[in-house]
């Protein structure tokens, strides 16, 4: 299952909607930075297919600057 992080950047002004998008979607945890426009988002697919589905979603939020990719991990199921 691919779990992945990142650091998403709010066009400004648009933090908290761009914090309840994210939260609708069941595959993501959100966490605000306190002082700046950005959250941290990990997210949790079933796999990779999932995974792209999920950000596709997530770059389709009007409310989205930026999407970065921090860390992303994936494990195999037999």
């Amino acid at each position: 299952m691919p779990i992945k992080s990142y650091i998403a950047h709010a066009i400004t002004g648009k933090k908290e909607e761009l914090m309840n998008a994210l939260r609708s979607l069941d595959q993501c945890e959100v966490v605000p930075a306190e002082n700046q426009d950005v959250l941290a988002l990990v997210t949790d697919t079933r796999d990779e297919k999932e995974d792209e589905m999920l950000k596709e979603k997530i770059e389709a939020i009007s409310s989205l600057k930026l999407l970065s990719l921090v860390s992303g991990f994936n494990t195999l199921q037999n």
